[in-house]
């Protein structure tokens, strides 16, 4: 029995073809990923399911869910069916859920826009898919708001709010991307348990071949719009026909070759470093309370030396990296770069700063739009006492554009021209126009494609044999984390619990926290993604 018919499906946009040619079929209590990189038609073709295509988009094919055909329903018919028999998931929950609105409301109104039921029920309702994705309402109250819960608790109420109604097709538009691994693996149990229990059809959308390996049923390789390869998961990831399915499956598992380090003496050192929040009072003329979000964290990065950093998100990284920043105080303890603070008489060091430079997760976001690329990686030079002008500035600019891949003619382009990993490359030569002592790396390619990914982490093996860098990377994904450090730290609830060598810390972890993180990170299977040299395993 077919729940999802999707047949040989084009769209274009104002005469641009988009999608050509898609057919892809999902059956009830199956789990179909499509996969393939940014561009490639994954969305576009979730949103033609949905009806949802943009304004002047034009579709032919056919679509049809439990055989009624949905490109013959009228806007007003679909809103029937959209939330009601189709449930979709979004990949930044943040953005999906009401900031004004609790929690117990938003799952509340998606019962009552259908008239499924009275009010009472719909509270009754969405108490009960509140508690069956894992907030039950003792330890998560309905008048909690989105800013209350954390990214993972987020993404389950945006999930609850899309089986509500318990529909037959759920589509789960890159779920897992942002949440860190012990989050993730939750969340991926979730769904296959509400497929198997539910008997819902589940189409995923994801880049992460390791999530495709272990949800999957069905794979559909998706490339410039059109489907490239599709059929049995595990038999397409074994044995792909295609080289773009092969090319794909070579990125999951790419290994930078990263030249041996050459420690040359302390440049960071962070003594006995805590770090404690302001909580709202509980009552009206209360105290504030507090919360220690860094407790006592010691220790020192070399000189050329290459350090990871991970933990699940609220363990405590983000607070340290603002403070390594110099962006904000500690409570107590003292952070030293080649000897000197880089928070001195309640204020930045400004002298310590221009030593540091930071590289963020979201390359577009950490960019003003308006302004042309030779500006916005100039940005660092106002931490200079003489900054360059005329020619040795544009020599500068060139130089940083070309480290990074690109050409010294792009100084001219806003950054709206480029693509994700382009985009990536000019923060990296944002940060590397000044010549820092240390560059921290927050999540830095966790938002980029497999293939663009692995591009990055050879610049940035690259960039460490000719500079010679010293950084901080910061990420959730382990499998990164171990192929672009030569040493790792484990932080949990403001804490360093376990440090050492990143081979020695991955291959034989003594602190069951450590355990549980690297069991929790998805992988290929053994036989899948090339030889197991060539794979970072964990």
């Amino acid at each position: 029995m077919t729940l999802l018919s999707v047949a040989a499906l084009s769209v274009s946009i104002h005469d641009t073809p988009i999608l050509k040619d898609v057919s892809l079929s999902v059956a009830p209590g199956q789990i179909v990923a499509l996969t393939g990189e940014s561009g490639s038609g994954k969305s576009m073709t979730a949103l033609a399911v949905m009806r949802l295509l943009p304004e002047g988009a034009e579709a032919q094919g056919r679509i049809a869910l439990a055989g009624a055909d949905l490109m013959a329903r009228t806007e007003a018919q679909m809103c029937a069916v959209r939330g009601n028999d189709i449930g979709m998931i979004f990949q930044e929950p943040m953005t999906a859920l009401n900031p004004v609105m609790t929690i117990g409301d938003q799952v509340a109104e998606t019962i009552l826009v259908h008239g499924a039921m009275g009010r009472a029920q719909a509270r009754d309702r969405a108490r009960a898919v509140l508690a069956r994705v894992g907030l039950p309402e003792d330890r998560f109250p309905l008048s909690l708001y989105p800013h209350q819960l954390s990214g993972g608790q987020r993404q389950r109420v945006v999930i609850a709010m899309a089986i509500a109604l318990r529909p037959k097709l759920l589509i789960a538009d890159e779920p897992t991307t942002a949440l860190d691994v012990t989050t993730q693996a939750q969340i991926l149990d979730l769904l296959k348990g509400l497929v198997a229990e539910e008997g819902m059809g589940l189409m995923m959308i994801t880049h992460d071949l390791a999530v495709v390996a272990g949800m999957a049923d069905q794979i559909v390789v998706m490339r410039h719009g059109a489907v490239v390869e599709q059929g049995p998961a595990r038999a397409v990831l074994s044995a792909p026909a295609q080289a773009y399915t092969r090319a794909l499956l070579e990125a999951s598992g790419h290994r930078a070759n990263l030249p041996e380090a050459a420690p040359q003496g302390a440049l960071l050192q962070v003594r006995g470093v805590s770090r404690d929040y302001r909580t709202p009072r509980k009552r009206l003329f209360g105290p504030h309370g507090t919360v220690r979000a860094v407790k006592d964290v010691s220790f020192e990065i070399q000189k050329g030396e290459r350090v990871g950093l991970v933990g699940e998100s609220g363990c405590g990284k983000s607070t340290l990296t603002r403070a390594l920043l110099g962006l904000e105080p500690v409570q107590a303890g003292q952070i030293l770069l080649d000897g000197q603070p880089v928070y001195a008489h309640g204020h930045p060091n400004l002298a310590v700063r221009r030593k540091i430079q930071v590289v963020f997760q979201d390359p577009y976001g950490s960019f003003n739009p308006r302004h042309r690329v030779a500006r916005l990686i100039t940005e660092p030079f106002h931490l200079l006492e003489s900054p360059p002008t005329g020619a040795a500035r544009e020599r500068a600019i060139a130089e940083a554009l070309t480290a990074v891949g690109l050409q010294p003619d792009d100084a001219g382009k806003y950054i709206h021209a480029f693509s994700g990993g382009q985009r990536q490359r000019i923060a990296i030569a944002r940060a590397l126009i000044i010549r820092p002592e240390l560059i921290v790396f927050d999540e830095a390619v966790s938002a980029l494609d497999v293939r663009v990914r692995a591009q990055i982490l050879d610049l940035m093996a690259d960039l460490s044999r000719q500079y010679g860098l010293t950084y901080l990377f910061i990420s959730h994904d382990l499998s990164v984390v171990r192929t672009i450090t030569d040493r790792v730290m484990v932080m949990r609830a403001g804490e360093i619990v376990e440090a050492g060598p990143t081979e020695q810390v991955f291959d034989t972890p003594s602190h069951w926290y450590t355990k549980a993180l690297i069991a929790a990170a998805p992988r290929l299977p053994e036989g899948i993604g090339g030889s197991d040299a060539a794979r970072p395993a964990l």
